[in-house]
Formats: C-alpha cells, structure tokens, sequence
C-alpha cells in the first residue's frame, strides 16, 4: 500500500466504496481548507472519510474560520485539540493598503482596469466568471499588456503555462477568478485588483492576501459602480476593512501613484491559422469509375481519376461553403484508399465534406465496366 496519499472527498470516497482504499491503518489525517471544504458542500464526505479512520490517530485541520459547520468536525473528530492560531480570519495585514474607487459607468471602468494594469510590476486583477477573466486577458494583451488568465476552465498544462509566464515575467498581469484566490503564491505581486468585488467577505480577504505576503508591501484596489455601492458596503464592513470610497478617474492622481511607472507597449503576437485538416477518404473500390461528391452548401466538386491496374479510382471533395474546392486523386491498385485534403472557407467545418463523402461512397457501390 500507499504511505501517503493525498487526494479530494468525493474521488478519495468513491475509492474506498470500490473497495480500492481503505483507511483503518491511517496513522495521521490532515484535512487542508476546511472552511472552503465548506463552501463547497463537501462536509458531508469529509464527515464519512474521517469517520472512516481510526480515532486512535492524529488529527490535523487547516481553517481559515470555524464557522459553517468546521467548529461540528472539531467537535467530533479532535480529541483535547491545541489551538494554533496565526491572525483572525478578518484580519488586514499591516502591510497592505485598500482602495475603493468609485466608478461612473462602465465604460469608464474598462478604461480604468487597463490604466490599472499597466504597470511595470506584477498585478492579479481578479473577476467573477470565467468567461469574462478570458476575456479581459485578451483585450488586455492586445492593448500591448501581456496578460494571462487563470480559471477553473483550464486544463492543468495550461494553468501550468500561464503561471509560469506570470512568474518568469512574461505577462505581468494575471486576470483570474476565486480559483486563483486560494494556494497560489507568487512573489513581488504588488497589486491586486478587484475588477468585479467578491460575493463574500472572505473572498475577499483571500483576493486581496496575493499582495503583502511574507512582510511586503501592497495594495488593493476594489472598483465600484454606482449599483454596486451598497453590497461592497456591507463587504468591507464583514471584512472589517476601513477604506474611505472615493470616486476617480483615469487621470486622478490616486490612480497615478498606483500605476507607478508604466511598462513599454508589447506588440502582441499573431496566432498562426489553424491547418487544414487531414482525412482518409476511401476510393470506389476495384473497376470503380470516377466518382462525384457533393459537400458544404456551394455545389459540386470533381475528384480526378488515377488509372492503375486496370482500376479507375476517385475522391472529391467540397470543402467549407461558397464554393472552394478540394480534391484528390490517387493512383493505385484495386480497392485502394485516396488521402482527401478539407479546408474551410466561410467558417463551415473542415471535416464535414471529407465525411459526407466516405458516406457517400458507402452508399453507392463501384459499378463494373
């Protein structure tokens, strides 16, 4: 068996119901994050895991905060804990300066984040959806500020690339949901950015905790539209964040002083066209004759005939809409195959004419001569 294994609830639990894991030897449990744990409803599985070993065994918890049902686990699974604790769950860090800046519409705001973003050091400006963390990196990246994005929609080659050109300094701005909020550490993040303010007070104080780390210096900044006053109100007050709002614009002084000095524009590189993709088309087969495809929405295409052994053999293919063409001959024996070439025009798939017509041929037996 395994000395250690790490793993998540629901994975590590349908493990141990097929019978594949089994926990009454564990000598040390550690359940890391057991508020965000939490969170995500996983307390249930958490309770059966950990009813699952031993309670001769040590027993180790991480939490930011004892509420949401954490304090119940401790009750249960601790016996005669040592509390250690590093700071409150609301506590600021000392280090750490906040801003809330008040913004007049939207239009003003995406002027703002991009000013915001370009600067010389790094900076995470953070979002609330996946599709707009994507979205906002690419815009940025054609404004000339490389910018890598970082959510649950990555896989993990991705989030693995786009971490380490945030880290080697390739792109100075990392535009990220909550995912970045929690285990991520990269060093001289001087600012983050509130693009959208979280949900929560916590989310918050895990945001804003990617700057001031290890006794350094930073600040936060939490744009703020008219209707959205209010909740970020009340936010800050749960965060027990002190930090007077105070509308801006681009050219404001405060703005300025954040920004610092302003990188050089970084012309941002071409994506090479996608190439076209490559298919095996099967031929018409011994004696067959030509043969004639119809593909996309434009019309016909003609394949030529390759003459060999006393076989004629063809493939045509339309490709994409509006008429472009794409065909092929080979020559070769009896039943043998011809390579078709699909490209796309219009936006129409590359593949689709290439499998309409090994349908097709499908369909219609070679005739003999």
């Amino acid at each position: 068996g395994a000395d250690i294994v790490v793993a998540c609830p629901g994975r590590l639990e349908d493990l141990m119901k097929q019978g594949f894991v089994t926990l009454d030897a564990v000598e040390v449990t550690v359940l890391d994050e057991a508020d965000h744990m939490a969170d995500l409803g996983f307390l249930p599985g958490v309770t059966r895991i950990m009813a699952a070993t031993p309670t001769t065994g040590q027993r180790l918890l991480f939490s930011a905060t004892l509420d949401n049902g954490v304090d119940k686990l401790v009750k249960r699974f601790l016996n005669n804990p040592v509390r250690h604790a590093v700071d409150e769950a609301s506590s600021p860090v000392a280090a750490m300066t906040h801003h809330v800046f008040e913004v007049a519409d939207v239009e003003t705001k995406r002027v703002l984040v991009e000013k915001l973003a370009s600067g010389t050091g790094r900076r995470i400006l953070f979002m609330r959806t996946k599709h707009q963390a994507k979205k906002l990196a690419k815009q940025l990246t054609a404004a000339g500020i490389p910018s890598v994005d970082l959510h649950g929609n990555l896989s993990q080659p991705a989030r693995d690339r786009n971490l380490k050109a945030f880290s080697d300094g390739t792109a100075k701005v990392l535009v990220a949901t909550d995912v970045a909020a929690r285990g991520v550490h990269v060093d001289g993040i001087e600012l983050v950015v509130h693009v959208d303010p979280p949900a929560e007070h916590k989310a918050y104080l895990h945001r804003s905790g990617r700057t001031a780390r290890a006794g350094s210096e930073g600040d936060v900044v939490t744009l703020v539209l008219p209707e959205q006053r209010k909740d970020t109100r009340d936010l800050l007050r749960k965060a027990a964040i002190k930090a007077q709002p105070r509308p801006v614009a681009v050219d404001s002084a405060e703005v300025a002083a954040l920004v610092g000095e302003v990188a050089a524009y970084v012309k941002p590189v071409a994506v090479a066209p996608a190439q076209p993709q490559r298919r095996q088309g099967t031929g018409a087969g011994a004696g067959g004759g030509s043969g004639r495809r119809r593909g996309g929405r434009g019309g016909k295409s003609r394949g030529d005939a390759a003459r060999g052994d006393g076989a004629r053999q063809g493939a045509a293919v339309r490709g994409g809409s509006g008429g472009g063409r794409s065909g092929n001959a080979a020559r070769g024996g009896a039943g043998g195959s011809a390579t078709v070439y699909s490209t796309s025009t219009g936006g129409s798939s590359s593949g689709s004419a290439a499998r309409f017509s090994e349908r097709s041929s499908a369909r219609r037996p070679a005739r003999s001569r």
